[in-house]
């Protein structure tokens, strides 16, 4: 069952997320494979007692049936916000719109989109992203 979150709570939920991102960024630096920050992010993630699904198969509905996929959402946090993680040369358009499409269809109000490969974590690997589910939270 899904806890409905306000708005306050995904925005403090979204601090301690960043807080463990720049954590893990800061510990051991870019340049390493994807795997290696999942690995270490979900530690920190429990160091932190911030429930999380990983590697969570999302399922698509079509035309009332639910089909099984080949997609996964690298993390999903307190069934709210959805973490995509890489380790790119660059932050790619297409890793925002499959974040996009991951909360559309899990129906999570935020989307965090990380790129651990760049010297400054906040500045150059970061995108916050919102769904209309976020507008629908109560504000308390």
């Amino acid at each position: 069952m899904k806890k409905i979150f306000s708005k306050k709570e995904v925005d403090e939920l979204t601090y301690e997320i960043n807080g463990s991102l720049i954590e893990v960024h800061r510990r051991v630096g870019p340049g390493l494979l994807e795997s290696v920050y999942h690995k270490c992010l979900m530690q920190e993630l429990e160091i932190r007692k911030i429930k999380f699904e990983s590697e969570l198969q999302v399922a698509v509905e079509y035309k009332g049936v639910i089909l099984s996929t080949e997609l996964k959402c690298d993390l999903l946090i307190e069934k709210n916000i959805v973490l995509e993680l890489k380790s790119a040369k660059e932050m790619l358009p297409i890793f925002i719109a499959q974040t996009l499409t991951y909360m559309k269809l899990l129906k999570a109000p935020r989307g965090i989109v990380t790129n651990f490969s760049v010297s400054n974590l906040m500045h150059h690997g970061y995108k916050l992203l919102a769904s209309e589910y976020y507008t629908l939270l109560p504000d308390r």
